[in-house]
């Protein structure tokens, strides 16, 4: 992975691609000494979280498949880091990357046998997988029962060079955290969708069929997917357990499975990094800013999908494209036409 890695970012990442990448990193990393507030600290840390899971999504929607069941990867990976943590005394390090194996073993398991489903059918039952799961750890009192998991211990003090130490009493080294997850995430993505794998993915989605007939085996290149996707999810559990020293069946029912789904359509699936971000940036912060109750949320947020998916099918990253396409910026009076045409077209290719 490394090597993918290092080929990848070498060979196909222009440097006007990579100027933006470094300046959003470094504006990432100074955010929270200039704002200060834990508050803010916080949501910095939810926007994170919600990227992950919906960089994980869209892997899987790269190969076509929709699946509303990602919460149910993210509550494997939390609940299995924390019992690892509380009732075997692993080291959370430890603990972190083996939820993210088990999520992903759960993922292997379920995804060889769901995949060959149709693609209607595999989207109901990673439904019922997700409501399984959320009544599995709700209802058996090994797992905290309705009520949850209280007083998660925080991740162990990482020691450095020169008598430093990190030791996760200020909200702040979490957040950096969130951004070591977040990058390394980010750097996988990039390597995997520059990679032959992610040109694979690609072709499956364009035409199945033309693909199969060239060779591919669409099953294992969309298991692969699943796996991956399930993983990053497990990740994310794990540091949302330790981070927010609660968890709770109902964190991680089926509504989270569908803000995932609308972080990632929001900013734009074929936007396969920035777009989940942006998703992730926007539903994050919106409820903040207007202080929205928890009961007028999901109208909200369905309201701005319904728009997003009428008017940019491409999500919100596309719209530069939109505006170019009607026939020039001073044009205002050809933009919602172009809204429409591209709309029109998205369909007509569908």
């Amino acid at each position: 992975m490394v090597l993918l890695l290092k080929r990848s970012i070498s060979n196909n990442m222009p440097v006007k691609k990579l100027v933006p990448l470094l300046s959003a990193l470094v504006t990432a990393v100074i955010l929270p000494l200039i704002f200060q507030n834990p508050y803010y600290i916080q949501i910095g840390i939810m926007i994170g979280v919600n990227a992950i899971l919906a960089m994980g999504l869209v892997m899987l929607l790269s190969t076509g498949l929709v699946t509303l069941g990602s919460a149910a990867y993210w509550a494997v990976g939390a609940y299995a880091s924390t019992l690892l943590v509380m009732k075997m005394g692993l080291n959370f390090w430890l603990a972190l990357l083996v939820s993210g194996f088990i999520a992903g073993i759960i993922g292997l398991g379920v995804g060889a046998v769901i995949i060959r489903l149709s693609k209607v059918a595999f989207t109901f039952v990673t439904i019922i997988i997700g409501i399984i799961i959320t009544l599995v750890v709700g209802r058996v009192d090994f797992f905290g029962g309705w009520g949850g998991i209280v007083s998660i211990p925080k991740p162990d003090p990482i020691p450095l060079p020169f008598s430093i130490t990190i030791d996760f009493t200020k909200r702040i080294s979490y957040y950096y955290l969130m951004l070591f997850l977040l990058l390394l995430t980010i750097l996988v993505s990039f390597a995997l969708y520059k990679s032959r794998i992610g040109r694979t993915w690609k072709a499956i989605k364009l035409n199945l069929q033309l693909a199969e007939t060239l060779g591919i085996n669409s099953y294992l290149y969309a298991l692969l997917a699943f796996v991956i996707s399930a993983v990053f999810a497990g990740l994310a559990g794990s540091f949302y357990a330790h981070t927010f020293k609660t968890i709770e069946p109902e964190t991680f029912g089926f509504w989270r499975s569908i803000y995932i789904q609308v972080y990632a359509i929001l900013g734009g699936v074929d936007f396969y990094i920035s777009g989940p971000i942006v998703g992730s940036i926007i539903l994050t912060v919106l409820p903040e800013l207007f202080r929205m109750a928890k009961e007028i949320e999901p109208i909200i947020t369905a309201i701005i999908l319904l728009i997003i998916v009428i008017f940019l099918p491409g999500g919100l990253l596309s719209l530069p494209e939109v505006i170019r396409n009607s026939r020039g910026l001073g044009a205002k009076e050809n933009l919602l036409p172009a809204l429409f045409r591209r709309n029109k077209i998205s369909r007509s290719k569908n």
